[in-house]
C-alpha cells in the first residue's frame, strides 16, 4: 500500500516581540496574519517568505536572548503569546 500524503494543520498563531508589533503599520500586521492563516489552512507549517518581518531581532542578540528576553505578543489579538484562549462562561443571573 502506497503512503498517502496527509494534509496537516499548521498553527494560525503569529507571535512577534511587542516592540516590533507596535512599530508595524496596520497593513503590515494584517499581511503577516493573513499569510500565516493561509499557510495553516493549506496544511503548511511555515508562512510565505514574502511576509518575513525585518528588524524584529536586535543586532548581536543570540536566538536564546531573543526568545527569552523579549515580550512576545500575538499579532492578531495583542494578547501575550502562550496565554490561554479558553472561553469564559457567561454567568447566569439569578432572579
Amino acid at each position: 500500500m502506497a503512503k498517502s500524503k496527509i494534509k496537516g494543520g499548521g498553527t494560525k498563531k503569529v507571535c512577534l516581540p511587542a516592540a516590533k508589533v507596535r512599530s508595524m503599520s496596520k497593513a503590515e500586521r494584517e499581511a503577516v496574519v493573513a499569510a500565516k492563516r493561509s499557510a495553516a489552512s493549506s496544511g503548511k507549517y511555515k508562512r510565505s517568505s514574502k511576509s518575513n518581518v525585518k528588524g524584529a531581532r536586535k543586532p548581536g542578540a543570540t536566538l536564546r536572548d531573543w526568545f527569552n528576553k523579549e515580550n512576545w505578543i500575538n499579532v492578531a489579538t495583542g494578547e501575550p503569546c502562550g496565554a490561554s484562549r479558553k472561553k469564559k462562561k457567561k454567568s447566569s443571573k439569578k432572579r
